[in-house]
């Protein structure tokens, strides 16, 4: 089984096996999340992301998809970057950004990670409101059959924080034990 939770802090200054990226599908860096996982680690992820755009990604990493990389100087083993759903309201598919938790557990399964940690993917720049985000990060997670031991949702905001772990605390009720949510230090 799984453990998830929910902590407040600075995904980029946890130690886990992988780190997910919520990155733009350039692979390139951007802003948020993705600017400060490339920042802190420093240039060898950019490389790799240059390396794989070269290689299999020439059009970009397409929407729900996962990839992994170095996690160059990040307490972690990897970088697994996925591209999440620009938020639409009414055409905005769950099923997407749903896809970018399955997907990024596959790739940890295939990668041998056992701890991972999110960021709240989709439900910063991109727009997608933290509730709903929260619901289908928590939810999609549960419900992905995974060797990871560990799932750790890592939100930078206290409002961010608040969902998630309203969230996991819900799953915790529902399943009677085994996922919980704290806030990190």
């Amino acid at each position: 089984m799984t453990t998830i939770e929910a902590v407040r802090g600075d995904i980029t200054r946890e130690s886990v096996d992988a780190i997910v990226n919520a990155a733009n599908s350039s692979l390139l860096g951007g802003g948020g999340v993705d600017g400060a996982i490339h920042r802190r680690g420093g240039p060898a992820i950019l490389e790799d992301c240059r390396r794989l755009r070269a290689s299999h990604y020439g059009k970009g990493l397409p929407t729900g998809g996962a990839v992994a990389t170095t996690a160059g100087d990040l307490d972690a083993r990897w970088v697994i970057h996925t591209v999440g759903p620009v938020y639409q309201s009414s055409r905005s598919d769950p099923a997407q950004l749903a896809s970018c938790y399955r997907e990024s557990l596959r790739v940890a399964d295939e990668l041998g990670a056992r701890t991972v940690a999110f960021p709240a993917i989709s439900a910063g720049a991109y727009g997608w409101p933290i509730e709903a985000a929260a619901r289908i990060a928590v939810e999609t997670v549960r419900d992905t059959e995974t060797a990871v031991e560990e799932v750790r949702f890592v939100l930078f905001d206290e409002r961010a924080f608040t969902a998630f772990a309203d969230q996991v605390h819900k799953l915790g009720r529902q399943e009677g034990e085994g996922p919980f949510s704290s806030e990190s230090p």
